[in-house]
């Protein structure tokens, strides 16, 4: 199996239309929305501060994400970091560590995108537990702080970048 995360905009058409096609769990929507307020996000207003990635199987989207970047940063992110958005595995693919694949490649292709960012930031319900362990394992770091959100209480999460462009772990 090969796993590869590509820019969006790389996607062939029928690809993107695949993208389209991918379901998030029904009790996942309230944490990650669903693939259409994704790509809207990233196709209404294109611009430099927001990329869509796909992770591929075979050539077949199986995943989605966002990341931001100034001028759409979330007013609780650092400026030199991008955020994390609407991580999203097809409910078809899901247990077979898509997931991971996505948050391994994930500062490769943040560095790629934005050299000059020097973390990840993330924020996520603070009831989403599975979500928070699994972002732990990856050396995501809890800041601390809860705060208010869309459906209750979030945290927030970041991934600080060595000098070398990698990911440290704590």
């Amino acid at each position: 199996m090969t796993a590869q995360l590509v820019p969006y905009e790389t996607l062939t058409t029928l690809q993107r239309q695949q993208v389209e096609a991918i379901e998030v769990h029904p009790q996942q929507i309230r944490f990650s929305g669903d693939i259409h307020g994704a790509l809207h996000s990233l196709l209404s207003k294109p611009g430099p501060g927001v990329k869509g990635f796909a992770l591929l199987v075979e050539g077949v989207p199986v995943a989605f994400l966002l990341l931001k970047r100034p001028p759409v940063l979330p007013a609780w992110a650092n400026e030199h970091s991008a955020t994390l958005h609407a991580l999203q595995v097809d409910q078809r693919a899901q247990g077979k560590g898509y997931g991971k694949a996505c948050l391994q490649a994930l500062p490769q292709v943040a560095r790629q995108a934005w050299p000059q960012i020097r973390g990840l930031e993330l924020s996520v319900d603070a009831d989403n537990t599975a979500a928070i362990a699994l972002y732990a394992r990856f050396g995501w770091v809890d800041s601390g702080e809860a705060y208010r959100g869309r459906i209750g209480y979030e945290r927030r999460m970041g991934l600080v970048f060595e000098e070398s462009g990698h990911a440290q772990q704590h």
